[in-house]
């Protein structure tokens, strides 16, 4: 099953961009993704296993070296197409 995830970390300290560097970084070791970065989050497409073994992985890393932090996370069970914008239709 294909699933599309975003995420957004916090680290939980003045030196913040570091951390979410190397958790990027890390989460881009696995080729079986589709990842897009962003200024406000990132999203991950793959297959379920690969989402959630790389998610693992990189928090976990982390989790041991980057101080206290708070993971947001939203998962659905399609492949969003992640470059197109919704159809909002004519009212908005």
């Amino acid at each position: 099953m294909r699933i599309t995830a975003e995420i957004s970390l916090y680290p939980l300290r003045e030196e913040f961009l570091s951390p979410i560097q190397s958790f990027i970084r890390d989460l881009q070791e696995s080729s079986a993704l589709e990842i897009t970065v962003n200024q406000m989050s990132t999203q991950l497409v793959g297959e379920l296993h690969d989402v959630s073994q790389a998610l693992e992985k990189a928090l976990e890393m982390s989790f041991r070296t980057g101080g206290s932090q708070v993971l947001v996370a939203k998962f659905l069970n399609a492949d969003l197409p992640l470059d197109v914008a919704p159809d909002l239709g004519s009212g908005v």
